[in-house]
């Protein structure tokens, strides 16, 4: 059994959580191994980016994170109270643990900007939510990254991504990953979800 701990900071976007949940949930049940996703949070309760409230069962701090094989990490917005918790310690502490130990980290969006704040992100290659103007593009090169605008990049053990639109693609490496391309494929072909085209994977936020 495959093992995936996604952490839910108050104020995530609640689509970006529903493509793990699914396609590992998926997975789970009809793919090639079991996968076993566990949500946790900071507390138990959170509202998400649109007003949706979420009970969490599991806290952070009670679990063994070296039980779990990967990490996924949904974005948020600033206003709704994200950066308060994917940048405090505890959270940025387990993103961390995750890299030191080699396992797979599947980001979304601006929680990119969470991998660079954790210091793991020094040379190598990432992305984020870009507009005109560039501040997360900003904060995430402080952190040492190389910024590289495409809607998902892959360095290592590490994906990125550059919003919403790109979590059931993250989701789908991540499954590739922990079990085979076979099966990740296998459960996108079920779920009804196209291959993306070299046009979406190549196309920049910002043009230049």
């Amino acid at each position: 059994m495959k093992r995936v701990l996604m952490i839910l900071a108050n104020g995530i976007e609640p689509l970006e959580v529903a493509a793990f949940t699914d396609i590992l949930g998926w997975a789970d049940l009809i793919g090639d191994e079991p996968v076993k996703l566990t949500h946790a949070g900071l507390r138990h309760g959170i509202t998400t980016t649109f007003g949706l409230k979420v009970s969490i069962d599991t806290l952070l701090s009670e679990l063994n994170l070296d039980e779990y094989d990967a990490l996924a990490l949904p974005g948020g917005f600033g206003p709704a109270g994200f950066y308060d918790e994917s940048l405090s310690e505890p959270y940025l502490r387990a993103i961390r643990h995750f890299d030191a130990a080699g396992k797979i980290i599947a980001s979304v969006c601006v929680s990119s900007i969470s991998l660079g704040m954790a210091g793991i992100l020094v040379g190598r290659n990432a992305t984020v939510y870009h507009k005109v103007g560039g501040m997360r593009k900003q904060q995430l090169t402080d952190t040492g990254a190389n910024f590289v605008d495409k809607p998902v990049v892959i360095d290592g053990n590490i994906i990125t991504s550059t919003g919403p639109g790109t979590a059931a693609e993250v989701a789908f490496w991540l499954l590739a990953r922990l079990t085979s391309p076979e099966n990740s494929l296998n459960i996108r072909q079920g779920m009804r979800f196209d291959l993306p085209g070299k046009a979406w994977l190549e196309t920049p936020q910002v043009e230049e």
